[in-house]
Parts: structure tokens; sequence; C-alpha cells
């Protein structure tokens, strides 16, 4: 009978967190798969494909090229993150996706896009986020966060909840305190927001750097900036939201100061080692509206001033938009900003095969691959791609026994 005695646990001392430090790097692809399931060493003869290649911006890598796009799911009181986020992108971590970025998250209180969304305008919301972070980053994955104002879109229930309705007063919601770029109501059933003054504009820049400080002390490996889908940043894009006369619209140089002006700030208070990404809806899919040639031009200046990776999204902005989605149909958007605006950029948009993902990497369309509702569907969606690429990538301890080539 052998007694072991010693034996260092792994585990952390903090009763309240109990998770395993990993004896192995979760993520790290280390060769290749034969058909008898015998690895073959990396060298110039076995390459990994590019979808397993790591990528690193500012001194920040991500093992792999997959990344889990953020996803609302409206779970949250007061904005606090709670043990379902910690189940939620925990269960994300454990596949060891290359990153994982938080949903959107509201720099102020009525900046959220529903009344159940999660925040981060004030210093009790660190600690959660702080426990969400922990979790992911003890299975060796890079995780961000998405800061966001939901502009006119803002006080809505969730989807399940009465969805299309707006949360009123005696619920938690602030119909009567909407703000966008201008009056204009996102749709006959949305409110008409209060058009921000000069002085709350520049409110607003400043609570997006006490935001980005924030999550800088909770931990996050980088930030993105949510300029996309019809939210506050691409209200002030797009000339069909914001019809302000004073330096904030008018022509293209005003239209993109809000979004130029909070990248400024929340650069300058991050650390030269943080990454600072921004979605964008690259078209409005109407007619006369923000397109993919703006789009281009702003990421340009966007590169400029310090932005390091642009996620190229689109839509959201109008209630008359017509686009009719399909597989890959907005990789375009990020090849074209990625060669043009010669700055990194994510594909997002219905990419669920290995081909597909490869192919895009590949082609040089795209330098990252942002999937959501296939993560949703398959949370080990990494592993799966892996496995069909023949890659042998190091598991999380726990879950060793179920690897795809062990009975």
């Amino acid at each position: 009978m052998k007694i072991l005695s010693e034996f260092e646990t792994g585990f952390v001392e903090d009763p309240n967190n109990f998770v395993q430090i990993q004896p192995v790097e979760p993520g790290k692809s280390t060769g290749l798969l034969t058909d008898e399931g015998n690895v073959l060493p990396l060298n110039e003869k076995n390459k990994l494909p590019l979808t397993f290649t790591p990528f690193t911006l500012r001194g920040v890598t991500f093992n792999n090229r997959m990344i889990v796009s953020p996803m609302c799911t409206y779970s949250c009181q007061d904005g606090f993150l709670n043990d379902w986020h910690i189940a939620h992108y925990g269960s994300f971590s454990l596949h060891s996706p290359g990153g994982i970025i938080v949903e959107a998250t509201g720099v102020q209180s009525n900046g959220r896009i529903s009344i159940y969304c999660n925040g981060i305008w004030k210093d009790e919301h660190i600690a959660p986020h702080k426990k969400v972070v922990n979790v992911v980053k003890r299975h060796n994955v890079k995780i961000g966060i998405q800061l966001c104002h939901a502009g006119r879109k803002a006080s809505s229930m969730a989807p399940w909840m009465e969805g299309g309705y707006v949360a009123g007063n005696n619920i938690g919601g602030w119909p009567d305190n909407v703000v966008g770029p201008s009056a204009i109501a996102f749709s006959d059933n949305t409110p008409v927001p209060r058009e921000l003054s000069v002085e709350e504009i520049h409110e607003l820049i400043e609570d997006f750097g006490k935001a980005a400080i924030r999550a800088d002390k909770a931990g996050y490996d980088f930030i993105e900036l949510h300029g996309a889908h019809g939210y506050l940043i691409s209200e002030f894009l797009s000339p069909n939201s914001n019809r302000r006369t004073d330096e904030y619209g008018g022509s293209f140089e005003n239209r993109i100061r809000f979004a130029v002006e909070v990248c400024k700030k929340v650069r300058s208070v991050l650390s030269d080692h943080k990454p600072l990404w921004v979605r964008l809806s690259c078209t409005e899919w109407v007619e006369d509206g923000w397109d993919i040639n703006d789009t281009v031009k702003l990421a340009t200046v966007l590169k400029e001033i310090g932005v390091d990776f642009i996620d190229c999204s689109s839509g959201g902005i109008s209630s008359h938009q017509v686009v009719k989605p399909a597989k890959l149909y907005q990789v375009p958007f990020a090849e074209q900003v990625r060669n043009q605006a010669k700055i990194p950029t994510g594909a997002v948009g219905i990419i669920t095969k290995s081909q597909e993902i490869e192919s895009i990497l590949q082609d040089g369309k795209a330098d990252l691959i942002l999937a959501a509702r296939q993560f949703l569907r398959e949370p080990s969606f990494t592993k799966r791609v892996a496995h069909e690429m023949r890659v042998e990538m190091k598991w999380v301890t726990q879950y060793e026994r179920g690897r795809f080539n062990r009975l």
C-alpha cells in the first residue's frame, strides 16, 4: 500500500474560491494527432493550423483564434454579476477558447440595455467582476469586458420578459431618462430620447474612463467598447440618429468625435500592455446610412489614437434595416477594414465550421473569429474544431477523461 504524506494540492486557500491551479496549461496546442492517436511534435513539417496559433496584442497572448463574443444574458440586479455569471463564463473557460468577452456592461445606471443588464458604474461592482475574472483566468483563458451605454435603446425588458416593452419606472426602468445624441426614437415602440447636452457628453466620456479603471482593477485582460448595434456610440456615428448642429454632429469628423474622445479617454487610463478593442457596425443596412467606407475611415483614425482591434459587426441602428443573414455574410467587413485600415480585425456572423474558420484566417480576412450562438449551443466548440483539425490541445485536468480519442 502506498501512502502519500505530503502533496501540493494546487487549491487556493480561500474556501470561497475553491479553484484548482491547473498542473498543465489548458488550451495550449502542443502537436498534431495521427489516425492512430499518436502526437506528432511541432516542427517545420508539422505546423499548427492558423486557428490554433497564438495571437498577441500589446503583450496579451490568446492561445488560439476562437473568441466567445459578448452576449447579453439579462441576469443581474442593480448591475451586479452573480453566481449565474460565474457558471456561465466559467463553463466556456473549461473548454479553452482563446478568449471570452463579458457582455455589454453599463458605464452608467441609465446606460444599461435592460433593467437586468450588468454594470460597472460604481466601485461596488468590482468585486463580483473579479470573481468571474478569477475563475476564467484559472483555466488559462484571456477575458475582456465590453463597456457600453445603450443610449436611446435603454430601459428595455429582457427578451423573454415581455420583450419589446419599455420598462416603466415602477419596475426599475427609466423611460423618462433615456438619452441620445438627438431626440429621435429608435422605433414607434421606444421612447424619444432626451438630447444630451455637451456637458453631459463630457461626463459620459469621463464615466467610460472610470468604468475602464474599474475593469482594470477587476483584472480584465482587455477592454472592448461597444460602438455597434444602435447603442450610444453608434448613435453618434449615424446621420440617421445624430442630427446635432454642434461639434458632435453634422460632418463625418463631428459625428465620430464622441467615439474618438471615448477611445482616447479609455486608452489614457489603461496601461500600455492592455489592448483596447472597439466593436463597430460596419454598415447600417439602410440607404444613406453609415457604411463600410465610413467604418474604414473611422478605424484608420482609431488605430492612430491607440485602438488595437476592430470587432466587425453590422446593423442595429435602424428599425428599418433590410438584412438577410447568411453564412459568413459579415466576413467581408472584417476583410475590408483589416486590409484598408491596416488594423487587426475579428470576423463574426454564423461561422460554425472548422473549415470556415481556417479559411477566413488563411485568406487574411480576419485575425480572430468571434462566435456567439455557436458557443451557446456548443460550449466545447473550440475542442471540437481542434479535434477535426487533428490538433493536440491541453485540456483542463478534470476533463481529461473526456478526450475524443479515449473510450
